[in-house]
């Protein structure tokens, strides 16, 4: 009676065992120890994972990805798609970029604090930065949404926001 319980028990053991080696096989590291893989991958592809866009959008001043997206439903004339177009496309620009530098200077605190090569004053400048480059992307994304919002009519906006809530 034993016995069969015994493999039984071994059985689930080896198999809960490789379960969880495939599981973890599958799951993603970031290459910088203080992002997740999500948050290293938007910055690098310029996603908004923070949701800055979102005093602009709450207030009707939407982001130029999300017009452009339904641009056909909003009835855009050529001029407003040319303008948001740019809009859409130096923000994607400008949210990679300050990613990349994000990015680095997460590594490079990384690097300070693993080699124990720092100060205070090392700190200071480094977190300084950090907060720079972020506000420095949420500025950017704002901004844009300031400069898309006053290039639609209200009533553009507001069948976004319509098409947006069935999504």
């Amino acid at each position: 009676m034993l016995k069969p319980i015994a493999a039984l028990l071994i059985s689930l053991f080896i198999c809960c065992s490789l379960h969880a080696q495939q599981a973890d096989s599958t799951l993603k590291k970031s290459p910088v120890k203080t992002l997740s893989d999500k948050q290293y991958n938007a910055l690098l592809n310029g996603d908004d994972l923070y949701n800055m866009a979102l005093p602009a959008e709450l207030n009707h001043f939407p982001i130029p990805d999300k017009v452009m997206k339904f641009k056909k439903e909003l009835d855009l004339s050529p001029v407003q798609i040319t303008k948001i177009g740019a809009i859409a496309a130096e923000l994607k620009r400008k949210r990679i970029e300050m990613g990349t530098f994000i990015i680095n200077n997460e590594k490079t605190l990384d690097n300070l604090f693993r080699k124990q090569r720092l100060n205070n004053g090392d700190v200071i400048f480094y977190t300084t930065r950090s907060g720079l480059y972020y506000g420095e992307l949420r500025n950017a994304i704002l901004q844009a949404c300031l400069s898309t919002g006053n290039l639609l009519a209200p009533q553009q906006i507001k069948k976004l926001e319509t098409l947006q809530n069935r999504n």
